[in-house]
């Protein structure tokens, strides 16, 4: 089932959203977006917990 997050669940101040066939498919997209918009190399360990926690099923 299709996946979607948008930064602004875990509270961002970001209108990004994305969907995804499924997590992995998704999770790449946000580590583009992190690395791209939020200047995030990577991403610590709190925020990936926050950002699985938020992710939906479309």
């Amino acid at each position: 089932m299709a996946k979607k997050f948008a930064c602004s669940s875990i509270g961002m101040q970001c209108g990004w959203e994305a969907s995804a066939k499924d997590e992995n498919a998704l999770m790449k997209q946000v580590a583009a977006h992190a690395k791209k918009a939020h200047n995030m190399s990577k991403i610590d360990d709190a925020t990936m917990h926050k950002i699985r926690d938020a992710i939906e099923e479309e």
